[in-house]
C-alpha cells in the first residue's frame, strides 16, 4: 500500500512538474501599446514642452490646447506617435505667404490673427520649436492622457 501511494504522489508531482514547464502567465495590458511606446520612444521635459506650447502655440490652440482659433489638440495626440508628430510638425505644415513678405512678419500677423485665413505653419525654421520637439510632444501628450492637468507643470 505504501508503494503505491509513493508511485501515484511521484505520478502526480510528474503531471504537475510537466504541465508547469510549459505554462506562460499572460498579464493583459491596460494602456494601450501607444502609450508605452510613445513614454519609451520620446523622452522630453513636460515643463519645458508647456513653456514652448506657451510661447509659440497658445495663441492658436488655447492656453491648455484645447482649442481656440485653431484645432483642440488633446483628441488628435491620443493618435500621434512621437516620430508622426514631428514629421507633422515640422515638416507637413506650411504656410503660403505672399511674395517678398518675410516669414517673420506673416508669422507676426497669424498670431496677431491679423489675417482672415490662416493655417498652421512649418516650425523646421523655428530653433526654439525644431530643439524641443520632443518636449513639446511630452507636454502634449501628457495633457492627451491626463497626466497633466490644464495649469503649469512642474519642474
Amino acid at each position: 500500500m505504501k508503494s503505491t501511494i509513493g508511485i501515484w504522489r511521484l505520478g502526480m508531482l510528474t503531471l504537475a512538474a510537466a504541465l508547469l514547464q510549459g505554462c506562460a502567465v499572460e498579464v493583459e495590458n491596460l494602456k494601450p501599446s501607444r502609450l508605452f511606446e510613445r513614454d519609451r520612444q520620446a523622452p522630453g521635459s513636460v515643463y519645458t514642452g508647456w513653456r514652448v506650447f506657451q510661447e509659440r502655440c497658445a495663441s492658436c490652440h488655447g492656453q491648455s490646447a484645447n482649442g481656440g482659433p485653431g484645432p483642440d489638440l488633446l483628441p488628435i495626440m491620443r493618435q500621434f506617435g512621437p516620430r508622426r508628430f514631428a514629421s507633422l510638425v515640422l515638416d507637413r505644415y506650411d504656410w503660403t505667404r505672399p511674395t517678398g513678405q518675410a516669414r517673420e512678419d506673416w508669422l507676426e500677423q497669424a498670431v496677431q490673427r491679423r489675417e482672415a485665413t490662416l493655417s498652421m505653419p512649418a516650425w523646421q525654421d523655428e530653433p526654439p520649436v525644431k530643439a524641443h520637439i520632443m518636449d513639446l510632444y511630452a507636454y502634449l501628450s501628457a495633457r492627451a492622457d491626463g497626466r497633466q492637468g490644464t495649469g503649469q507643470p512642474s519642474h
